[in-house]
C-alpha cells in the first residue's frame, strides 16, 4: 500500500474566531450582517479556515497556519476565499477531488439559516463540486460557554476526497 495511492482520504478541520467591533462577518465566502466582526489576521472566515484544515489534513499537508502563518504580513486582511482556492489546488495536484464535505457551524448569533444556501453555492464553486456534495448546518450551544455568550463562532468540517 506504501506505493499505492489510496482511493479515498478523509480530513477533519476545526477553527474558532472571537468577535471584536464590527458590523459584519465573512462566513463561507459570504458577507453576513452582524453586530460584531471577527478578530483575525485575515478576513476571519472561520468556516473557510476549517475547510482548509480538513482538506490539508486529508492530503497530509498540515494545517492552514503552516501554509499561511498569521505572523506573515502578506496574509494580513487576505480574503479566505483566496486561501481556500490555493489549498484546493494542492488537493488537485495531489490527485484528488472532493467526494463530499460536511460542515457544522456552532454560533449563538447571528442566525444563519438565510445564508446556508449561498454558503453552499460559494463552496461548491471554489471546490469545483456539485451542491449535492456540500452540506452546511448550523447549531447553537443553548447559550452555554464562549459561543453561548456570543464571544465567537466555531466550525467543524469533515471532507472525503476521492482519487481523481
Amino acid at each position: 500500500m506504501k506505493d499505492q495511492k489510496p482511493a479515498y482520504r478523509i480530513g477533519h478541520g476545526f477553527d474558532v474566531h472571537g468577535f471584536e467591533a464590527g458590523d459584519s462577518i465573512m462566513l463561507g465566502g459570504i458577507k453576513i450582517p452582524h453586530t460584531q466582526g471577527f478578530q483575525a489576521h485575515s478576513d476571519g472566515d472561520v468556516l473557510l479556515h476549517s475547510v482548509c484544515d480538513a482538506l490539508l489534513g486529508a492530503i497530509a499537508e498540515g494545517d492552514i497556519g503552516r501554509h499561511f502563518p498569521d505572523t506573515d504580513p502578506a496574509y494580513a486582511g487576505i480574503a479566505s476565499t483566496r486561501l481556500l482556492v490555493e489549498v484546493y489546488q494542492r488537493v488537485v495536484e495531489a490527485g484528488y477531488r472532493v467526494s463530499n464535505l460536511d460542515v457544522t457551524v456552532i454560533a449563538q448569533s447571528p442566525k444563519l439559516s438565510a445564508y446556508i444556501q449561498a454558503m453552499r453555492e460559494s463552496l461548491a464553486a471554489m471546490l469545483d463540486s456539485g451542491l449535492d456534495q456540500i452540506n452546511i448546518k448550523a447549531t447553537t450551544t443553548e447559550e452555554l460557554g464562549y459561543i453561548g455568550r456570543e464571544e465567537g463562532i466555531a466550525v467543524h468540517s469533515v471532507v472525503i476526497l476521492a482519487a481523481a
